[in-house]
């Protein structure tokens, strides 16, 4: 593709529009914009970035993360089996469930437990354990109680996280010691009924007092989990700010640590939902409340920084959780394998059982590689994980679904008892492709992120080759890059980093992503500025990318099983040339889809359209006409 044809109009999105679809992600606009206003080369060290440009960078993906040092395993392991004891003798998700709430008494011993402060320092009451191992927790969470997990979760991954990450030290000194130890909740308080997905729509506004001691507080949140027990809350609310170059007065997000002992804070009853009943979400006003100045939490105006930086540092998470919760069900699914006998043999001897069971513990297998992968990149400093976070919730959302639906499945009328448990995790496990950002809105912020960073990187070949002389190395290197690829030879090479018996597949993956860097290419091309309204492409876009991501932390891991000569190393080898075999598939069916489908696309809208503008299902009845 000639660079020639490239122009700076078509590598501007319009105006907010990564903003509206990354509004659950943490993205520095203003950097990417100036990077490609510029025409300098933007860089990054995330795998899922540079997959946009057709290349590999692999620091964080190969070899796998190992990050833990002894001491850290060793504590990690001094935990799980407490935690495990709680769920198998105290807690009873069923009666959990049941009740719509957890009881006093289980709460007290996960207090006792340090379970309210995972990731919090140690000097402040907490247990002080990294991303990794608390995502091993979460596992342990996941395989048992997905409402308790929630109430956790929605305590210290997203509730007082704002604090850890942005807090003063006076505020951290305030707030942590009472969050971790003296059964103070904590609630995260962003969505409204106008602002689900688009978090810069948000109502709720504090305005400053005269003598600029405090905010006047005034909105409302739904649907905010530990709403109707949370003591401290970080609350989002519009803020008018002054530019200090123009002078003109702006609304802008701020973020607050909002006490309810302030006055004014009250809440709705408990919703009643379909899963995770045992977590308690509410809806949570706030009335004229007086909040000090000291509990802004990071600076005034950047609220929508701070809400999104918390939302993805605890993204990893849920991946984890969600391995536990697969694991759970496939336990559930093989026992019963092993013993319903039907027409003389047992199930597992069936192909279609065995075709089941191995599909379920592929997608556990890719989850778990997943979480761990960027729980320990994140562990050893890494700080743009943006796109490999959002990746993993999509992915470890979707195949727990898929995972728990055929596990039900396989254990047939009675997996759809009450007393097998699964109907009440399939229940749980639905909410999750929804909240900390909608698996659709997502998968745009996957594919606009990556071709704003795509687009900053080809209008800075385009100045290059108008000057091939003073930019000889960067000329020569994408010319060399771009014949080798065209001729077939690739300019990706796997080889140095995975074990040789994987690199057939490791090709599969390479060939995946120099398709990908040319797909994206074409795409900025063809429709420039106008890329954000073909939301049909983009979708396809990010499944070929979740697919990449799959294949390489899969390579990863078990290149690393066959390094250590684990003794599951056989099965982890299958388990990933079981998946690049159907994820290279995926991927260039959906690369190719970017461009062969367009006739259907169109097709489907015209569907959508009808059907909207009728208000439901507008065809004739066979019988009435």
């Amino acid at each position: 593709m000639s660079l020639s044809r490239l122009s700076s109009k078509i590598l501007r999105l319009p105006k907010g529009s990564i903003k509206y679809f990354s509004a659950q992600a943490n993205v520095d606009l203003k950097d990417v914009k100036n990077e490609i206003k510029n025409s300098q080369l933007k860089t990054s060290p995330s795998f899922m970035m540079n997959i946009f440009r057709g290349k590999l960078v692999s620091t964080e993906v190969f070899p796998y993360p190992d990050v833990l040092a002894t001491d850290e395993k060793e504590l990690i392991s001094s935990l799980i089996g407490p935690f495990e004891k709680f769920f198998s003798d105290v807690n009873n998700a069923t009666r959990n469930d049941e009740n719509a709430s957890i009881d006093d008494a289980v709460l007290d011993q996960l207090w006792q437990l340090g379970a309210f402060g995972i990731q919090a320092p140690e000097k402040y009451g907490g247990l002080g354990l990294g991303n990794t191992q608390y995502g091993r927790l979460c596992e342990i969470l996941g395989a048992n109680d997905l409402g308790v997990g929630i109430t956790l979760g929605a305590h210290q991954s997203i509730g007082f996280k704002g604090i850890l990450l942005f807090g003063t030290q006076e505020q951290k000194e305030k707030y942590l010691q009472k969050l971790t130890t003296e059964k103070v909740y904590a609630a995260f308080a962003l969505t409204e009924p106008s602002s689900g997905s688009d978090a810069g729509s948000i109502r709720t506004r504090a305005v400053k007092s005269d003598d600029g001691k405090y905010f006047v507080l005034n909105g409302s949140k739904i649907w905010i989990s530990n709403g109707g027990i949370a003591d401290v809350m970080t609350v989002f609310a519009q803020t008018e700010q002054i530019d200090s170059k123009t002078g003109e007065k702006k609304d802008k997000v701020t973020a607050f640590i909002v006490e309810r002992s302030f006055g004014g804070v009250t809440n709705g009853p408990p919703e009643k939902k379909m899963g995770i009943k045992a977590s308690n979400t509410a809806e949570v006003y706030f009335d004229n409340v007086k909040v000090p100045i000291e509990n802004v939490l990071g600076e005034e105006g950047e609220g929508f920084k701070v809400a999104m930086a918390i939302l993805n540092n605890g993204r990893f998470g849920m991946g984890a959780t969600l391995a536990g919760t697969m694991r759970f069900c496939i336990q559930k699914a093989v026992e019963h394998a092993n013993n319903r006998v039907q027409f003389g043999k047992k199930i597992k001897e069936y192909g279609c059982v065995q075709e089941k069971i191995s599909q379920m513990n592929i997608l556990q297998y890719a989850t778990e590689s997943m979480a761990y992968t960027i729980s320990q990149n994140m562990d050893k400093g890494s700080k743009e994980y943006h796109l490999e976070a959002a990746i993993s919730k999509i992915f470890a959302s979707e195949s727990a679904w898929y995972v728990c639906d055929e596990a039900i499945q396989i254990l047939g009328g009675m997996g759809y008892m009450k007393e097998a448990e699964l109907e009440r995790v399939l229940r749980d496990l639905r909410i999750f492709r929804i909240f900390e950002g909608t698996n659709d809105i997502l998968r745009l912020f996957v594919a606009l992120s990556g071709i704003q960073y795509a687009g900053s990187n080809l209008k800075f070949l385009q100045n290059a080759f108008k000057n091939p002389a003073a930019n000889f190395g960067v000329v020569s290197t994408e010319i060399s890059r771009r014949v080798s690829t065209s001729i077939g030879l690739g300019a990706i090479d796997f080889n140095p980093y995975v074990a040789p018996e994987l690199t057939d597949y490791a090709k599969k993956t390479a060939n995946c992503i120099e398709l990908f860097g040319k797909n994206v290419e074409r795409l900025l091309v063809k429709y420039g500025k106008n890329i954000i309204h073909e939301q049909y492409i983009l979708k396809r876009l990010a499944n070929a990318a979740i697919d990449i991501y799959a294949m390489v932390v899969t390579l990863s891991r078990s290149s690393r099983a066959i390094e250590l000569n684990l003794p599951t190393v056989q099965h982890e080898v299958n388990l990933t040339k079981a998946l690049c075999l159907q994820a290279s598939k995926r991927c260039k069916d959906n690369l190719r889809n970017t461009e062969s489908e367009l006739e259907l696309l169109n097709v489907i809208g015209e569907i959508a359209k009808e059907v909207n503008n009728k208000g439901g299902v507008n065809t004739t009845h066979v019988i009435t006409n």
